[in-house]
């Protein structure tokens, strides 16, 4: 199962007003219930690095990244972050965010499998045509929780992840979301 897809998958709407409507990323940070320090602590801390940046600067082409979350998903916080500061160093990108449960229809358009499983980057143009998503976590760690993590209980599982998200500092979601949008925009 793949976590990357290329164009358009199931129909959702998506519109100027609704991606404006939705939050920022210190938004959604600011709300934060759920591990509100730790957001706050990664997004202020989180970087890409030099090449990552660069190839990010050559996407010149009008995105917007719609991002679906929650402040309870250890997903999130190992990747969105990152991801954000990916889409700060694009020259004409957007990032909005939105809690799961509160755009039920895009999370529904974007299952993998029958679960809402999040996070869930979606990448627009500028007319709103989705070009792309992402999620719900790097592949070489979702490969793990699909395979070896169903064999150890739920705060097992939780640990590695947040060990593997550690060790990783967002290199793989970033290098993943990167690659899905350079060839959306025809760059890669």
């Amino acid at each position: 199962m793949s976590t990357t897809h290329l164009g358009p998958t199931a129909f959702a709407v998506m519109t100027a007003q609704r991606f404006e409507e939705a939050w920022t990323l210190d938004d959604f940070v600011a709300r934060a219930k759920e591990n509100a320090e730790l957001w706050a602590t990664t997004t202020r801390r989180a970087a890409v690095d030099d090449d990552a940046r660069v190839r990010a600067v050559g996407i010149a082409e009008r995105v917007h990244v719609y991002v679906l979350l929650a402040d309870w998903c250890t997903d999130a916080l190992g990747s969105i972050p990152w991801i954000a500061r990916l889409v700060e160093a694009m020259p004409d990108a957007t990032l909005r965010c939105m809690d799961r449960d509160q755009a039920l229809d895009v999370m529904d358009a974007h299952l993998t499998g029958t679960a809402r499983s999040i996070p869930v980057v979606l990448l627009y143009d500028a007319e709103f045509r989705e070009l792309g998503w992402w999620g719900p976590r790097p592949m070489a760690l979702h490969e793990w929780v699909i395979g070896e993590g169903q064999r150890v209980d739920k705060d097992e599982r939780n640990r590695h992840k947040r060990a593997w998200f550690a060790r990783d500092r967002g290199r793989s979601s970033v290098e993943e979301v990167l690659a899905l949008l350079e060839r959306a925009t025809g760059r890669g």
